[in-house]
């Protein structure tokens, strides 16, 4: 369990809201272990619905804790079960975001299916800026659902996209103001619980496509992920990150 994370549970619909605003709602491995049970638990009472992801405080997520992640191979295992459950979800997944949405807090919302931002809202996907590579098959769901001319932008160059650019290109559902931004995403989540469930959970497999070649990236990724955190490009990512500098990286005449 963690005090970081915070379950609420309404009329069918269960609320998955990261409490750790001090920090931008960075994730650590203990956050990502009560995230993953939670979607479990969800998945398998028919009772519920549907689940909703909020941040609270000023940013939806700030992505992996680095310190948490860098610590030991917990942080890495939690984060991959993370988007494993994700990706392996059955039933309809809504988010709430605010603020900053960095990494995986912009990778996870590729696997929800209606996605509220507020005008403030910017998406960040900084895997090579750190020497590593995209997760969550966002390398394969980004070019797909933005383009691949925007996703290289977000996924090579590390450029944000705003709110209304995300909307545009379809990565939200629609922006809303964000005094009303968690009730409208309830409200949204009170209406697919009147729908007919079994029509709804068919729409949505289709909608998904087939999950072996979303599977299929998630652990391509996940080894290339896992290869580079090891490589001298990402030690000197984080050891940059940790002393506040810029990083400079050496360039070979070899590309992996």
């Amino acid at each position: 369990m963690s005090e970081d994370v915070a379950i609420v549970e309404n009329a069918g619909v269960i609320e998955i809201h990261i409490d750790r605003p001090d920090k931008k709602n960075a994730l650590t491995a203990v956050m990502y272990r009560m995230m993953t049970a939670t979607l479990a638990d969800a998945s398998a009472r028919p009772e519920i619905g549907a689940v909703l992801f909020a941040g609270r405080g000023d940013a939806f997520c700030a992505g992996n804790d680095i310190k948490d992640f860098m610590a030991g191979p917990e942080g890495g295992a939690a984060a991959f079960d993370f988007i494993r459950a994700l990706a392996a979800f059955d039933k309809p997944m809504i988010a709430a975001v605010q603020g900053l949405a960095v990494g995986i807090g912009t990778t996870m919302l590729f696997h929800c299916d209606l996605v509220y931002a507020t005008p403030d809202a910017r998406f960040i996907m900084p895997f090579v800026n750190l020497g590593i590579v995209p997760e969550a098959a966002s390398s394969l769901l980004a070019p797909a659902t933005l383009g691949y001319a925007k996703a290289a932008a977000m996924l090579l160059l590390g450029e944000p996209m705003d709110a209304q650019t995300a909307d545009r290109g379809g990565f939200v559902t629609a922006i809303v103001p964000a005094e009303s931004l968690l009730d409208h995403a309830r409200q949204k989540a009170a209406v697919l619980m009147t729908k007919p469930p079994q029509a709804l959970a068919a729409t949505r497999r289709l909608m998904k496509g087939d999950p072996a070649t979303l599977n299929q990236r998630i652990e391509e990724e996940g080894q290339l992920f896992r290869e580079a955190l090891k490589s001298a490009e990402a030690q000197e990512a984080f050891s940059a990150f940790f002393e506040k500098r810029a990083p400079v990286f050496r360039r070979s005449t070899k590309v992996p």
